[in-house]
């Protein structure tokens, strides 16, 4: 299992037993449609996951393929698995979720994957796929009850064709016993784009180790991330992107709140290509540490192999600022109206890159909901 020795895993202890999971045959039953998809404008297509096991891929009038990966098996060929948890999904994953628009065409799908039995181990595999000149946009919801004692080890793997643009927002709301341990692939051929946009809000621990590849000249990425952790929660993210090709960019801005006993974990690579001159990289993390128990850990990282490229890091973690709650207070706010602005401000400014705008308000009550509850 992996240690906290490990690189990979600095600052975590997993305390993960696999011995009390099993897999199920049946998937248990799906719970009602999610506020996320709700509030999507409708023609979007669906796809639904219930521990592990596809039970609806339906499309929304597009040409945008979506069908169970047990009736459309594809590989895409990543190499071999990085580390234990890897290699259990790779081993014992049977079912997920195809996505795949074919050149030129254009659609958005909402996978719906949730976790309801106890003592399950839920493997989902999603792949994304957009030949030329195609634009997907896919809206990830990962949910589970509360006080359901679940592990999920999802995998998103994403290919992106020339010229194409593929976005992917996900948003984390495991219950409060549910563990995840989620690894993301991404890879981008010329010119093509991949967006992917985060909101990690639940899960006892949850963690995103994602890899992005920029293999042709011009390919670009964006990632986008907020996240907020309290109780005894912690939230894990490992991100590296590869700068593999001439022109390529990148730019990563995540922002994180903990509370209570929380803890965050950001840990993020820029790595330039000697291919790689001309690219362009930039990364960013902020923490707001909202608890004297609350822990937050920020570790960027460049490591370039070219000599004609601009790239840049920066990172921060700290409570609340002193400054800004005086000068509310001087406009009339009472310290905790100051506070709370001073928050939602913080969140403000990751949650407006997210690419879905019906999405917005819901998110912003999410995370302010959060913080109600650990300044009551």
């Amino acid at each position: 299992m992996p240690i906290e020795k490990d690189e990979g895993w600095r600052y975590v202890d997993l305390e993960l037993d696999l011995a009390g999971f099993g897999i199920t045959e049946t998937p248990g039953a799906r719970l009602p449609v999610s506020e996320i998809e709700a509030a999507l404008s409708g023609g979007a297509g669906r796809a639904v996951s219930v521990d592990g096991h596809t039970v609806e891929a339906a499309g929304g009038g597009s040409r945008i393929e979506i069908a169970a990966l047990r009736d459309r098996p594809i590989e895409f060929g990543w190499g071999g698995p990085a580390d234990r948890l890897d290699a259990l999904h790779d081993a014992f994953s049977f079912d997920g979720v195809v996505v795949a628009a074919p050149k030129g065409a254009t659609g958005t799908v909402v996978v719906d994957l949730q976790a309801v039995t106890p003592g399950v181990v839920s493997l989902p595999r999603i792949l994304l796929s957009a030949d030329e000149g195609a634009a997907l946009s896919v809206v990830a919801v990962q949910r589970s009850p509360d006080g359901v004692v679940s592990l999920v080890i999802p995998s998103f793997e994403v290919m992106a064709g020339a010229s194409a643009r593929i976005d992917l927002t996900i948003v984390q709301e495991w219950g409060n016993e549910t563990m995840a341990v989620a690894r993301h692939r991404m890879r981008a051929d010329r010119d093509a784009h991949l967006g992917l946009a985060e909101a990690g809000f639940g899960g006892a621990f949850s963690r995103l180790h994602l890899s992005v590849d920029l293999v042709g000249s011009g390919a670009g990425a964006t990632i986008n991330g907020a996240y907020f952790g309290d109780g005894g929660q912690t939230l894990d993210y490992r991100y590296f992107i590869r700068h593999a090709a001439l022109s390529t960019t990148s730019q990563m801005f995540l922002k994180g709140a903990v509370a209570d006993e929380a803890r965050s974990v950001f840990s993020g690579l820029i790595r330039i290509e000697k291919e790689g001159q001309k690219s362009n990289a930039h990364q960013t993390n902020r923490n707001l540490v909202l608890s004297d128990g609350a822990e937050a850990h920020s570790v960027p990282n460049l490591e370039i192999l070219a000599d004609d490229v601009r790239c840049g890091h920066g990172s921060a973690v700290g409570p609340l600022d002193e400054e800004q709650r005086y000068y509310l207070m001087s406009r009339g706010l009472d310290p905790e109206r100051a506070d709370r602005l001073q928050v939602k401000g913080f969140f403000e400014e990751a949650l407006v890159r997210f690419p879905h705008r019906s999405l917005d308000l819901l998110l912003r009550e999410i995370a302010m909901a959060k913080y109600a509850a650990v300044a009551s």
